[in-house]
């Protein structure tokens, strides 16, 4: 039957839109929710001449998909199928005289794909661009493309609700922004402070539900941020809301009949309360709406780069969501807005909800790139894709085979990117057909793009929802149905037999080949805790049939936290692990040391990433990582472990002495620097050579540690340092005394004063540029004297410190001029 149209908004601006298109070829339309875009803008863009193909119209969601074709095809007393058509992952509806297909966003980026001149299409329209799904940002940078390229004929329209356009419209070569009024009523806003908890707002939104039941009129929608708490809130208001009041759910995983009861009227002197996730907030009329209840709440998939996970985050919304939802209460007349938080909490949220593009897993938008040819900064981006996780992205695709070396695609890549799943769910089905488990694979990779089908508490088994799907007539029999709606159209593509047999048991099996980096082993102790292969601690909650498992693979985790939360597995038996998927499995020679044995120690392992399958020690250690090892253990304890003497701790004092001099000369390259940070940060240098044969600290006992620290040095500058920094100084009684060079800026001579008589001056090491500090004893070897003037010292202190030394050594020899005596080593009778 066909709807009469009822004039809305939008209508005024579309001449001026109509214009645009056809002289410059790309729009930016900016419309409130309920003007009318969604339905009347790709209807009056039919009517324009250089509109002689399809109009492609894209919406970010399935539901909202439904909801535009069947109001444009019933406002044309048509069908869905017909002038216009309706193209979803599970539906598909067109015909030859389908002029309008209404598509959601990742069927256009596999149409490019296939086809990236989009032959026959005269028009793409993205609506609620403000969303910022991954989906719309990349079509949106491939159609640019594409258009410049390919299909210059091609209009592009972007529609929004709340977006700032001038970026939008700089995106598209400053195309031109018309701008639409809405229509809509006064919203009173009422704020509910403070806050509900993100973990557990049901409470809070309960009462907020029942006391807007009581005080206001018409119908409510209720905003939270996901099943479960729709589900708790239904159940908290059964008995509470009296007999004319319907609970009705609203989210993306419901049977269509279920989500058209939310979107329809409630029936005469009746009223309904649709509980809903950010599903409601735009692209989507639900009739009869007065009052909005908004938890402020909202929940995102957020991708960890560091983990290589996704977990689904319970957010604050942004202010331009909280808009969008005060807006659903003034569609029919005046309306009421509760928002559960204070009205200074507001300025607190963010402006905008960050694009998906910056939070999400890359990997598919990797392959997508990979498999159009270009590399992701030759697109135009409104925001461009973050460099570390497109990177690791691309890395997984290597490991799963559908990039090669240099990262681009393989033949592996491209049929992983036709079967419109992310690469890893891809890669599984490919590998099970050939494995002849397609069948249990098809229904896995469904069970994982749907909701989970069976309620929390039901475990994390997989099995028991493989179960459920081949048992007739089980319990959630719409998320069932869609689940084996998606599995028959992979079976269909992948020429799988209906008739194979769905084998419980395997998933394990399979879902290593979507997830090799999420095997995991139990770890020691009591508790159902899991180190994964990709290196990351997991966990089983309390109580769940899996804990005793030894072996699993975990398809969904929740990424927050020390360990990660296992939703969603299935047991593998290391037999079956070892048998049919050897190529995950690799074996090396392990190196590590041995802090008991003090020793480096070598094991043969079987490793499948962190994971240890099997270890045996080696009989030898391979030289060099028995070389890095022991090295690092000096490294790490300090070169005190090292055997010092006297002989080459003195030895270094006289490099370190050269090091000085050569510094103050303004040469430190000439000599090398031997501080312990210096020797510790080039080990590898000088003393690595020398441990050739040790694997134990002990060895080093037998190092020849003064040879390793000549090695610093080449020939001509072992010669000199001998020349330069002499280990001895022969004095005039032909003694050669040992210089101290342990403060390397004041070298020290100590030196009976008898053995330097005859000595006029200071003794100069250094090229002659340094003067020994002279230590001068007495026979007993105390210091009598300090001085690197000797000559001073003669002249003007000698006889003072002779008439002390005459009388406490009367036997000695004290001449009375010492410049021109005779050194002694021993004792000389006076006047002998």
């Amino acid at each position: 039957m066909r709807v009469k149209p009822k004039p809305l908004p939008v209508e005024t601006s579309l001449p001026e839109l109509q214009q645009a298109l056809a002289s410059r070829g790309m729009a930016l339309l900016q419309a409130p929710p309920g003007a009318g875009k969604t339905t009347r803008v790709p209807p009056a863009l039919l009517e324009s001449p250089w509109c002689t193909g399809r109009i492609l119209l894209l919406e970010p969601r399935r539901l909202a998909a439904r909801a535009a074709a069947r109001r444009m095809a019933a406002e044309r007393g048509e069908r869905p199928g017909e002038t216009v058509g309706l193209t979803t992952r599970l539906d598909r509806l067109t015909g030859p005289q389908t002029r309008i297909e209404v598509i959601t966003e990742g069927i256009l980026t596999r149409r490019l794909q296939r086809d990236p001149s989009l032959e026959g299409v005269s028009a793409v329209i993205f609506d609620e661009f403000h969303e910022r799904s991954l989906q719309a940002d990349l079509g949106l940078a491939l159609c640019l493309q594409a258009r410049e390229l390919l299909h210059p004929e091609l209009r592009l329209l972007v529609m929004s609700a709340t977006l700032d356009a001038t970026g939008v419209a700089r995106l598209m070569g400053d195309a031109p922004v018309i701008t639409s009024e809405g229509r809509s009523y006064t919203v009173d806003i009422h704020y509910r402070g403070p806050a509900p908890e993100p973990r557990a707002p049901a409470p809070a939104v309960t009462a907020a539900v029942t006391d807007a039941l009581a005080h206001h009129p018409g119908d409510l929608l209720v905003f939270l941020p996901g099943r479960r708490e729709i589900e708790q809130v239904a159940r908290a208001l059964e008995g509470r809301t009296g007999a004319g009041t319907r609970i009705r759910p609203l989210y993306g995983q419901l049977p269509p009949e279920a989500q058209d009861a939310a979107i329809t009227p409630a029936p005469e002197g009746e009223r309904k309360v649709v509980l809903a996730t950010d599903i409601a907030e735009t692209s989507l009329t639900i009739e009869g709406i007065r009052v909005v209840v908004d938890s402020g709440l909202a929940r995102r998939p957020v991708f960890d780069p560091r983990t290589g996970l996704t977990r689904l985050a319970t957010v604050r919304i942004s202010q331009a969501s909280a808009e969008q939802r005060r807006g659903r209460a003034g569609r029919l007349g005046p309306g009421v807005c509760i928002r559960l938080w204070n009205e200074e909490a507001t300025s607190r949220m963010r402006p905008h909800t960050p694009p998906e593009i910056l939070e999400a897993d890359l990997a598919p938008l990797a392959l997508t790139l990979a498999c159009w040819g270009a590399e992701a900064d030759e697109l135009a981006w409104l925001d461009a894709p973050p460099a570390a996780p497109l990177d690791q992205g691309r890395e997984l695709l290597q490991g799963l085979g559908a990039l090669d070396e240099t990262f681009k695609v393989t033949d592996h890549g491209r049929a992983l990117d036709a079967l419109g799943t992310h690469p890893r769910l891809g890669h599984m089905l490919l590998g099970a057909r050939d494995r002849g488990l397609g069948h249990t694979a098809c229904l896995l990779a469904a069970l994982q793009e749907e909701r989970d089908p069976l309620p929390r508490d039901a475990g994390s088994d997989l099995r028991l929802r493989l179960q459920a799907l081949t048992t007739p007539r089980g319990g959630h029999g719409g998320a069932l149905k869609r689940i084996r709606t998606q599995a028959g159209r992979w079976m269909k593509q992948l020429d799988i037999r209906s008739n194979e047999p769905v084998e419980a048991q395997a998933a394990g099996l399979l879902l290593a080949l979507a997830y090799p980096d999420r095997i995991a082993l139990r770890r020691p102790g009591g508790e159902a805790r899991f180190l994964l292969s990709g290196g990351r601690g997991a966990r089983l909650l309390e109580g769940d049939d899996l804990s005793a498992s030894d072996c699993l693979v975990a398809a969904v985790l929740d990424g927050a936290g020390r360990d990660a939360v296992i939703r969603l597995a299935a047991p593998l038996e290391r037999a079956d692990l070892e048998a049919r998927l050897p190529e995950l499995i690799s074996e090396r020679e392990q190196v590590s040391w041995d802090e008991g044995q003090g020793a480096a120690v070598a094991r043969k392992e079987r490793r499948l990433g962190a994971l240890v399958l099997d270890s045996r020690p080696m009989d030898t250690v391979p030289p060099q990582a028995m070389t890095a090892l022991l090295l690092q253990a000096i490294r790490e304890r300090g070169l005190s472990c090292l055997p010092w003497t006297a002989e080459n701790e003195r030895l270094r004092e006289r490099m370190a002495f050269m090091h000085r001099l050569a510094v103050a000369g303004g040469e430190s390259a000439a000599w090398p620097e031997v501080s312990d940070a210096a020797l510790l940060d080039t080990l590898e240098d000088w003393l690595g050579p020398w441990l050739t044969g040790m694997s134990r600290l002990s060895h080093l006992r037998r190092l020849d540690l003064s040879a390793a620290l000549l090695g610093l040095l080449d020939w001509p500058r072992q010669q000199r340092l001998n020349s330069l920094a002499p280990e001895r100084f022969t004095v005039p009684s032909g003694s050669g005394i040992r210089i101290d060079y342990s403060d390397p800026e004041a070298p020290v001579l100590a030196v009976r004063i008898q053995e330097v008589f005859g000595l006029t001056r200071t003794p100069m090491i250094g090229g002659d540029k340094v003067p020994l500090t002279l230590h001068l004893l007495s026979p007993a070897q105390r210091p009598v004297q300090v001085t690197r003037d000797l000559a001073g010292f003669w002249a003007r202190t000698y006889g003072e410190v002779k008439k002390d030394l005459k009388g406490r050594y009367p036997k000695h020899y004290w001449p009375d001029d010492p410049m021109q005596a005779v050194a002694v080593r021993g004792v000389k009778r006076s006047g002998k």
